[in-house]
């Protein structure tokens, strides 16, 4: 059961949009949730990750990166998605700067079942450091719905602070799309929480360069 008060939300989500408006920026300026907890020991309680498909993209001109066998290559460049090889993995010769480069550059990866163990013998922990190691594509499988699936998808990791911050949208969407992200993203972290919203001391809403708004 959400406690978030639907009118609030609303609201909030208005007030992030006209202020895009009345200031409004050289970039897209994305929505994000931020979220403190309480009552949780980091360094005791159980480290939670979760992942969630939200109902709309969050991140407009998000940037995918297939690592591909010959089959997948081909596939990718069709559908126009950028794509490398494990020769071209090999080029960088692990190093840390090239790698860092590289997963600066995408939003996301994807690689080829058969390629995915390979990837830290080819550029070492660089991607995972990143939190970006690829999502596994089998050819049984369409590019085109796994690459709509990690484009909405969020990540939920809980690290050594009682804060975290997750995208959920950007100012150029619908005040309902912007709702429905929002619900479902705090439905799903209140879930993967301990004692549920007895774990949350507050959530807000704000946008890249606009001030937060509390909904809890």
């Amino acid at each position: 059961m959400s406690k978030i008060n639907k009118e609030f939300l609303l609201e909030a989500i208005t007030s992030i949009q006209d202020g895009s408006k009345e200031k409004q920026r050289k970039f897209l300026e994305t929505v994000e949730l931020q979220i403190a907890l309480k009552n949780y020991d980091p360094a005791r309680d159980k480290r939670f990750t979760g992942t969630v498909k939200l109902r709309h993209v969050p991140k407009k001109g998000f940037k995918i990166c297939i690592i591909g066998d010959e089959r997948h290559l081909d596939e990718a460049k069709n559908l126009g998605y950028e794509c490398k090889s494990a020769e071209d993995l090999k080029k960088l010769n692990k190093n840390k700067k090239l790698v860092k480069k590289l997963a600066k550059g995408y939003d996301a990866f994807m690689a080829s079942d058969g390629l995915i163990k390979q990837i830290p013998r080819l550029l070492g922990p660089g991607l995972n450091k990143a939190g970006k190691f690829p999502t596994s594509l089998s050819h049984q499988e369409s590019m085109e719905d796994k690459v709509e699936t990690v484009k909405r998808t969020i990540k939920f990791q809980m690290k050594k602070v009682l804060c975290l911050s997750v995208a959920v949208g950007n100012v150029s969407m619908e005040t309902d799309e912007l709702n429905a992200n929002i619900m479902l993203a705090v439905n799903f972290l209140v879930s993967l929480l301990k004692k549920n919203w007895q774990n949350v001391r507050s959530l807000h809403i704000k946008s890249t360069m606009g001030k937060p708004h509390r909904i809890y």
